[in-house]
């Protein structure tokens, strides 16, 4: 599992830079850049400021920088057999208001 980190603080599974999900789910099947990705697991935080404490609406469940990745960006160098397997990754979207304002900053085409 890579090292996930998240600057998307708009999403409601995102704990101090870390997912919340011990398994996420990026998009991007014809992704050929970074842009073209989203993070698919993206939720929208409800109420209030999306900076108002991160922790309220976390009920109890501790954020880890280890989660799964299922990739669908199948032309990214890191995917096989739709597992990601760098050793980091980083989704990025700071103010994300739904998942295709989100991206995958780790991406690398692998293509010729």
């Amino acid at each position: 599992m890579p090292d996930l980190r998240c600057t998307v603080q708009t999403c409601t599974h995102n704990q101090n830079y870390y997912c919340n999900l011990d398994s996420i789910v990026v998009g991007g099947n014809s992704a050929k850049k970074a842009a073209e990705t989203s993070c698919d697991s993206f939720e929208a935080r409800k109420g209030g400021s999306a900076y108002a404490d991160a922790y309220s609406n976390m009920e109890g469940k501790e954020a880890s920088a280890k989660s799964s990745v299922d990739c669908k960006a199948t032309e990214c160098m890191y995917n096989k057999a739709c597992q990601c397997h760098a050793g980091k990754i980083s989704v990025e979207g700071g103010n994300a208001c739904h998942c295709g304002e989100t991206e995958c900053a780790t991406f690398k085409c692998g293509c010729a």
